[in-house]
């Protein structure tokens, strides 16, 4: 159907309550004495929705190592499904975006999962697919297979759960209390799936969910799941810091979308951006200085010799990794390529602090006209269809994010009013209805 509304941002949220900088739990203001409790998640939904994001985006983890570094940023201390769950019944409009794994789940499992999801938010949900890069030994494997075995059975996996989704006809409930039928057998059908790793009967066993397929994101930006993103996603975050690289990435997966027979145009591309902001310019690095003077250099130390799996331990500050120490291989994740790049620019000290603001991804200091004036930029530039928002700490730099920041975006014209449409797929701008197994 055509249409005259101007081509608009997409926004979602890591719901990360520690805060997204590193260390920011400790500043005096925040509320981490509530994490892992309802109120405080609930409350980060509650203002999110009032500020008309599309969605907040839950990550998971099932790997204990950030914890016992004391990287906060790594805890998932709040269970997607479970949490989600819970939300939908506080919650009337925002998109609630839920992280699975290909590895370390069952198909039916996840697609009831998130089917039932749909179902108690009138749809609302997003499955964000990964494959998983750590906490083998938490699932009974002594190591984690290679990245091309992932991605074939997250394939076949994803294949399996639509199949599962559309295993009931839009109409196959009927309700019909005279005769004492509920849902009509002939309307429910078996997918009889046998593939390399899955042999599953089906039919699903409740209502097809209300957007059909609850939306699905992705985030992997190997050569694997780059192509993965392009066959699957209806929207893909990425890291991207630089403009003209991120650019270049959105062609790149647009083109690949139209090479799987899919319109690029209802696929969101979402880099992630985490924005210091203050009413005058003053303010927002008085807010940046604060959050640099949390962080504890030793805990960011192992943070970076995890996440470039290197040891620093015999290192000072003020000296460079030596390049020999960073060994590249297949199985490295894109990301750890960018802070090996980042490493050979930077001091020890200096790469602990960058990693620490934001794990790779872009941050600003400034003020909202100098922030909304970039995003706008990246977005009329083509590098992105929008942002996911990460909160540098909660609740300041959150609530900084809603009251002086997306307000500027709407005046602008970049970004609604108001939500529209009655499932987060209609929100977000993406296929409606989408069924991709036909009979």
């Amino acid at each position: 159907m055509a249409t005259n509304q101007p081509r608009q941002m997409a926004l979602t949220m890591f719901m990360l309550p520690f805060g997204y900088h590193y260390d920011a739990w400790r500043l005096p203001h925040s509320r981490s004495d509530e994490v892992a409790r309802f109120s405080f998640i609930r409350d980060m939904a509650l203002a999110a929705e009032e500020a008309k994001l599309h969605a907040v985006f839950f990550a998971d983890s099932n790997d204990p190592k950030g914890l016992q570094i004391s990287d906060t940023r790594s805890a998932t201390v709040y269970e997607p499904v479970s949490t989600i769950g819970a939300l939908s019944a506080v919650t009337s409009r925002i998109g609630m975006i839920g992280t699975a794994s290909t590895t370390y789940s069952q198909p039916y499992s996840v697609a009831r999962q998130f089917a039932g999801l749909d179902l108690l938010s009138d749809g609302r949900v997003g499955w964000n697919v990964v494959t998983s890069f750590g906490a083998a030994a938490n699932f009974s494997m002594d190591k984690l297979p290679p990245p091309e075995y992932r991605y074939r059975r997250g394939a076949e996996f994803v294949e399996v759960v639509k199949k599962l989704w559309d295993s009931w006809d839009d109409d196959a409930l009927v309700n019909d209390r005279e005769r004492g039928l509920w849902a009509d057998p002939e309307r429910l059908h078996e997918i009889d799936h046998v593939g390399e790793f899955f042999s599953v009967k089906g039919p699903l066993n409740m209502p097809r969910p209300p957007q059909g397929h609850p939306v699905i994101v992705q985030a992997g930006q190997s050569s694997h799941g780059i192509e993965f993103g392009a066959a699957i996603a209806d929207a893909i975050y990425t890291v991207q810091p630089d403009l003209e690289k991120s650019i270049e990435f959105y062609a790149d997966i647009k083109s690949r979308v139209q090479a799987n027979g899919r319109d690029p145009e209802k696929v969101k591309v979402l880099p992630g951006i985490m924005p210091i902001l203050g009413e005058t310019r003053a303010d927002a690095e008085a807010l940046s200085q604060e959050l640099a003077d949390a962080i504890r250099m030793d805990a960011g130390r192992r943070t970076v010799s995890r996440v470039l799996d290197v040891d620093v331990s015999d290192l000072e500050l003020t000296d460079f990794i030596p390049p020999e120490r960073m060994i590249d291989n297949p199985e490295r994740m894109e990301r750890w390529r960018l802070f090996r790049d980042l490493a050979l620019e930077k001091n020890l000290g200096d790469l602990t602090v960058h990693i620490a603001r934001s794990m790779g991804h872009r941050w600003m200091v400034g003020t909202p006209e100098e922030v909304a004036d970039s995003l706008i930029e990246w977005f009329d530039r083509r590098a992105c269809d929008g942002f996911n928002l990460n909160p540098p700490s909660i609740p300041v730099a959150m609530r900084r994010m809603f009251d002086l920041l997306v307000p500027l975006l709407q005046e602008r014209g970049y970004f609604q009013h108001d939500y529209r449409g009655d499932t987060f797929r209609e929100r977000l701008g993406v296929e409606v209805n989408p069924r991709a197994y036909r009979r």
